[in-house]
């Protein structure tokens, strides 16, 4: 993606890859088109690298795409929202939108025993509803496997990372307007004026 120095924070991308772990996952069909599934992802971290889990319906036929192509992208959209140019002190300003973005470039790995298929499910509901972990366990051995028949689960070894945390930052005279209106807006613009403390644009004590 387009990444101007002032936005690249790739410190960043595993806490928003975490915290919005519904992604885009992109690959090529086999008609060398993009083919895109959206589903949520999770991601282990630890001396071997970073990598994410997931699995797709049998029936999707991306799980195919990946083993016969397994360069795939992820993708993750954070907040976002519009900027007014009302924020500017002058009337020489457009329109805009501020928003956080990981794209995580990833080599794919099927995941075929059911035992491992199981751990990946685990680890989703672990991520999602871990009260369902104990029903989970509970449901008969043939529904189970029943289940685990339906889908095909996948490792996606991520290769190379890009997190753009893009909130004008390099338009200072902006950020006391734009945080007040983010603060007071929809719950995406509360979440974006909560990264503007963050980065520091604005003072961390509320004295604007």
């Amino acid at each position: 993606m387009y990444l101007p120095a002032q936005f690249d924070r790739p410190e960043d991308a595993h806490g928003l890859m975490r915290g919005h772990p519904f992604a885009s996952l992109v690959s090529v069909d086999d008609d060398g088109l993009p083919f895109v599934s959206h589903l949520p992802l999770h991601l282990q971290v630890d001396e071997k690298g970073a990598r994410l889990l997931g699995h797709c319906a049998k029936l999707n036929p991306h799980w195919r795409y990946l083993q016969a192509r397994p360069a795939a992208l992820a993708t993750f959209m954070g907040p976002y929202a519009y900027m007014s140019p009302a924020v500017y002190p002058d009337i020489a300003r457009v329109p805009t939108w501020n928003y956080l973005a990981v794209h995580a470039k990833v080599l794919a790995r099927l995941i075929e025993a059911d035992a491992a298929k199981d751990a990946v499910l685990k680890q989703l509901i672990a991520d999602h509803e871990p009260a369902y972990a104990k029903r989970w366990r509970e449901l008969p051995q043939e529904y189970t496997d029943k289940m685990l028949q339906g889908i095909v689960a996948f490792e996606l070894q991520i290769t190379q990372v890009q997190c753009k945390v893009k909130l004008n930052q390099h338009r200072p005279e902006s950020h006391a307007a734009m945080f007040e209106a983010y603060d007071a807006g929809t719950a995406q613009e509360q979440a974006l004026a909560v990264w503007m403390r963050q980065l520091g644009l604005v003072p961390a004590t509320g004295n604007e």
